[in-house]
């Protein structure tokens, strides 16, 4: 936080909103005021680093309540929007916050918090921590990923020799904070460029914001730049020099699109939530939109085997990687970098080829998680709530392909002996208690699922 306002110019403009600009001045002043009003709190400050959450929609105001977190030293614990009340209780649990942190229309509220201290408090607060993110809301499997101060310098230096942002861009954002902040939001304030915020993703409001803004990059979700492909109007939008496409898989037909109505290729980048940005499609956009692109110049990246060895170009292999910005640890269970990576390799779980130029290809998971619109999924979460119904004896949640998400969840469900119940009413259920995402788009009745030799469900 400090080193954003030591490197930036006073009066340049730093975010653009609502037909408003605000400078780095401007910005500075309203961060430390929100620090300020922060640090009075009751219930803020404890031994060690304080763990603070973040409820708050997209917008200057996000923005601003995030980066006085961090300059009171605390830790950054966003809480989607989206979130059920039991995935919210169970991050606020997990994650031992001293209080929550809510933007609203009249000013920020502070709700404190009584919860007991981590496991390793005292490892956690060597760490030096800034963020706290989880790839789930709920259950076990999600463990919570520590990404410290000096690890998130590191990431959106090594990001941006490949972006290239600087003071003379102006970043046309269009995903969810709670979900994408650190090497995005973080990463232009650090390199002196405009963020530019709009209310809409309808095209034609996009494009008209891109406009009157002259913004030279867009960073957003195939679904965004899907809509701006089908728009029929006259602005070619001249000023664009940067579309970068993350969170779901970029269709080859969208990337296609795409360029014919700007004459700007589609540029696929691979965010990983434990290393920031390692692999972005700069060089190979234009005849090879579907790939991640190669790896950036600090990053080292691998395909191996089950056996950990090689594997040839053209086939496929678990992605490993190298490089800086790494995570610091899992949260719950507590286990750092080093006892997690293997000589400082880290193992995604994507599966992926490569091609001759060295450009990479994700290929799915070597695992069961989904990946729905960027955000990660668990089968068993779903599955769980699933067996919840009365109705359900058992059942099986896979990833079903989607255009624009890429992976929408699917279940196949045994009722029990004599139960009738209609897809829609599963559903419905299952709406309750999970975020929106994570509902199944299709429910379908099976009499029997494949179990493995122990009875566990087979996965697809």
């Amino acid at each position: 936080m400090d080193q954003i306002a030591l490197r930036a110019s006073a009066e340049r403009p730093a975010i653009i909103a609502d037909g408003a600009t605000l400078t780095y001045g401007d910005l500075m002043e309203r961060v430390s005021t929100a620090a300020a009003w922060l640090d009075r709190r009751k219930g803020f400050r404890r031994d060690g680093v304080s763990r603070v959450g973040l409820d708050c929609g997209n917008g200057v105001e996000y923005i601003v309540l995030a980066l006085a977190i961090l300059k009171t030293g605390g830790c950054l614990v966003p809480l989607a929007d989206e979130l059920t009340e039991p995935e919210r209780q169970e991050i606020i649990t997990r994650t031992g916050l001293c209080g929550i942190v809510t933007g609203t229309p009249g000013g920020p509220e502070w709700q404190s918090l009584d919860t007991p201290e981590l496991e390793n408090e005292a490892a956690f607060s060597a760490l030096d921590p800034a963020f706290i993110r989880f790839s789930s809301g709920t259950t076990g499997r999600s463990k919570g990923v520590v990404l410290s101060h000096a690890k998130l310098r590191e990431r959106i230096t090594a990001a941006n020799a490949a972006l290239e942002i600087g003071p003379h861009d102006k970043v046309l954002w269009m995903l969810p904070m709670a979900h994408h902040f650190a090497v995005s939001i973080v990463l232009y304030l650090y390199h002196g460029a405009c963020t530019v915020l709009g209310s809409s993703h309808l095209a034609t409001e996009v494009l008209e914001l891109a406009r009157t803004t002259r913004a030279t990059v867009i960073y957003g979700a195939p679904f965004h730049h899907s809509l701006l492909a089908a728009d029929d109007g006259g602005y070619a939008w001249p000023d664009l020099r940067l579309a970068v496409t993350t969170a779901a898989p970029l269709p080859e037909a969208l990337a296609g699109h795409f360029k014919k109505r700007f004459g700007k290729p589609l540029v696929q980048g691979l965010g990983i939530i434990e290393i920031g940005l390692p692999l972005l499609n700069t060089g190979g956009a234009g005849d090879s939109p579907t790939a991640v692109g190669r790896p950036l110049p600090a990053y080292d990246v691998e395909l191996r085997d089950d056996e950990g060895l090689p594997v040839a170009i053209g086939k496929t292999g678990e992605l490993w990687i190298k490089g800086p910005g790494m995570f610091d640890a899992y949260l719950s269970p507590w286990q750092t970098v080093d006892e997690i990576c293997v000589d400082g390799w880290f193992a995604t779980g994507d599966l992926a080829e490569t091609d001759a130029a060295g450009r990479i290809y994700l290929r799915g998971r070597k695992k069961s998680v989904l990946n729905v619109s960027g955000m990660k999924v668990f089968p068993e979460e779903i599955e769980a709530a699933i067996e919840r119904h009365p109705a359900v004896k058992r059942c099986r949640v896979a990833g079903m392909p989607h255009t624009i998400l890429g992976t929408v969840p699917a279940a196949e469900v045994i009722l029990e002996n004599g139960e009738v119940l209609k897809p829609r009413q599963l559903i419905e259920w299952c709406r309750k208690s999970l975020s929106i995402y994570k509902v199944p788009v299709h429910v379908k009745f099976v009499s029997n699922l494949p179990l493995t030799a122990s009875g566990k469900i087979r996965r697809v």
